[in-house]
């Protein structure tokens, strides 16, 4: 028995021309009523097109939404995700994927305001953000209607959806008629460049692919030092001007996009089950995570500092999958938010032809002592012969073992 068709639904729509096709194909059918809803996460676009088109489109001005969401995504999602250090893979910095999670919580909270019983993506059915935003969505409204055209409609080629936009008079710019060279998906966090000419993980990225930094051959000569302050593992204010997150994460995009960092080409393991290769760009980000370890370097005790870099991997894969609402994300978020208690004080940067190196740490809550660590004759407050001892517990089994296996020999 087939479902009854949604009576109304809340696309999530960019305002370019595939949502603007799914928008179409959505009142033609179902007959629904459609809502749109546009994030503003920093992508750096203009976004009141979008509103222009869906008005053409024939949705009621009521039923449009655009939002600014950069203070949220970067308060809410970025931050606490880079209190744990997250990189994905060993490189990725999951600039899409702590994305998803955002729009899904919002899409959800306009489908309420607004009496919808569907909601509605662009994502398409081989890529990962199909399972983030419906993860979101069941997470949190779990008897939600899902729709995703791209696993529904009958299209069979980038031509068959052409010709549907010109059949309903869907603006077509002229760059969409010819193959795209490749597909970016941008935020205030990263941009990020597959398909096309980057298919072919053989092949150098082209130059012009790069769409958030300056290559680090084309940075300036004399390297940019900066200060970065931490509260409680977020970073506050940079060279002493306090910023917004957003604001915050603005500036370190740029100084990272004028001295080439942040650059990143990658094959990666999608979550549902193949691989590909992409183009990212974090430039603030890269920043970021390198200060931030400065930070926790003389905050942190060596036995939490080692736990949150066994249990990072585990939290990357929860992000990078989709399941930032479930319990044991907020598990993993809980020790990562009490280990950053102390985790506060200045961090000073050299950003340098692509390289972030940190050149000075100072806290109020430091661990570093350095009457214990000086060569020079400082407090006694370590007897070098206690290391006597403590070698020998701790080569006891490996005494066992050599006596053992050397009887053997």
């Amino acid at each position: 028995m087939s479902k009854p068709a949604p009576k109304k639904v809340v696309l999530a729509y960019s305002g370019g021309l595939d949502t603007s096709i799914i928008l179409k194909w959505l009142q033609e059918e179902y007959g629904a009523e459609v809502v749109t809803f546009t994030a503003d996460l920093g992508q750096g676009e203009e976004l009141a097109p979008a509103k222009e088109k869906a008005l053409k489109l024939g949705i009621k001005p009521e039923n449009i939404f655009i939002d600014d969401l950069r203070e949220e995504f970067v308060r809410d999602f970025v931050f606490p995700m880079f209190r744990a250090n997250t990189v994905y893979e060993g490189q990725y910095l999951l600039g899409t994927s702590i994305a998803r999670p955002l729009i899904s919580k919002r899409q959800i909270e306009i489908a309420r305001q607004v009496g919808a019983d569907a909601v509605c993506h662009g994502a398409t059915g081989k890529g990962n953000d199909q399972v983030r935003f419906e993860l979101g969505y069941y997470a949190l409204e779990p008897d939600i209607r899902v729709i995703a055209p791209w696993r529904e409609w009958d299209f069979k080629s980038r031509e068959a959806l052409l010709d549907f936009a010109e059949k309903h008079q869907i603006p077509i710019s002229k760059d969409k008629r010819g193959e795209a060279p490749f597909s970016v998906d941008a935020n205030l966090l990263h941009s990020s460049s597959e398909g096309k000419v980057l298919e072919d993980p053989a092949v150098e990225a082209p130059e012009f692919v790069h769409q958030r930094t300056i290559s680090p051959e084309a940075a300036p000569d004399t390297p940019t030092v900066i200060t970065i302050a931490y509260e409680k593992g977020d970073p506050v204010a940079i060279d002493g001007e306090a910023l917004s997150p957003a604001a915050l994460l603005t500036k370190l995009n740029q100084l990272g996009h004028d001295n080439g960092i942040g650059r990143l080409d990658l094959v990666e393991n999608r979550f549902i089950g193949m691989k590909s290769r992409g183009v990212y760009e974090t430039p603030g980000g890269t920043i970021l995570l390198a200060a931030h370890r400065g930070m926790e370097s003389i905050t942190l005790d060596r036995g939490a500092m080692h736990l949150k870099d066994e249990l990072m991997p585990k939290y990357a894969s929860l992000i990078y999958n989709g399941f930032w609402f479930s319990p044991e994300r907020e598990m993993l978020q809980a020790a990562i938010d009490k280990s950053q208690e102390k985790v506060s004080g200045v961090v000073r940067v050299k950003l340098y032809k692509g390289n972030v190196t940190i050149i000075g740490r100072e806290s109020p809550n430091s661990l570093y002592d350095q009457d214990l660590v000086t060569f020079e004759e400082g407090v006694q407050a370590y007897d070098h012969k206690d290391a006597e001892g403590f070698i020998k517990l701790n080569a006891l089994r490996l005494r066992v073992l050599a006596k053992r296996d050397g009887q053997k020999g």
